[in-house]
């Protein structure tokens, strides 16, 4: 086996055991992303989190809002840019959450011969496909990445990747 050959062998079996790196999503209200190390780390109130009806906005450790949908997605109601007292998110900013969903095919259930259609079941765009009953994936034409379908997929095998 040649070096080459050898290097493609262990990066490959390597890029299996690779995290990727986590994914800070915002709030889909906001114009300059700057803002938020401006003016959220100065906000006290955090009105955002305690007006968002699905609970997932979260503070990260420098105090700004992120989104997290461990256990629910984004409806975009306008309620947390109606709170935000310092105006970092606001209604006219109005725009789809900066991220792309896909489905990793080695975890997926449905990937992997099994009936499962949690995610389906709960995406109002439609915009996962499925091949029959199994493969599926993210049209992302679609898809308004309100993150729904996080929670409900017991292999947690739906990937969220920025823009």
């Amino acid at each position: 086996m040649s070096d080459m050959q050898r290097r493609e062998v262990f990066t490959s079996l390597a890029s299996r055991f690779r995290k990727d790196k986590e994914v800070t999503l915002r709030p889909p209200y906001y114009e300059n992303i700057s803002l938020f190390d401006k003016e959220c780390l100065t906000c006290k109130e955090k009105t955002c989190v305690t007006f968002c009806e699905e609970e997932i906005i979260c503070i990260d450790e420098k105090g700004r809002p992120y989104l997290e949908f461990k256990n629910s997605g984004c409806t975009y109601c306008d309620s947390c840019a109606s709170a935000c007292s310092k105006e970092v998110l606001n209604f006219l900013n109005k725009k789809q959450i900066d991220a792309q969903f896909s489905i990793d095919t080695k975890t997926c259930l449905s990937w992997n011969e099994t009936i499962c259609s949690s995610c389906l079941d709960v995406c109002d765009q439609r915009a996962i496909k499925f091949f029959g009953m199994f493969r599926p994936i993210v049209d992302m034409s679609l898809c308004n990445s309100c993150g729904f379908c996080i929670a409900p997929c017991p292999s947690d095998a739906i990937a969220i990747k920025g823009v």
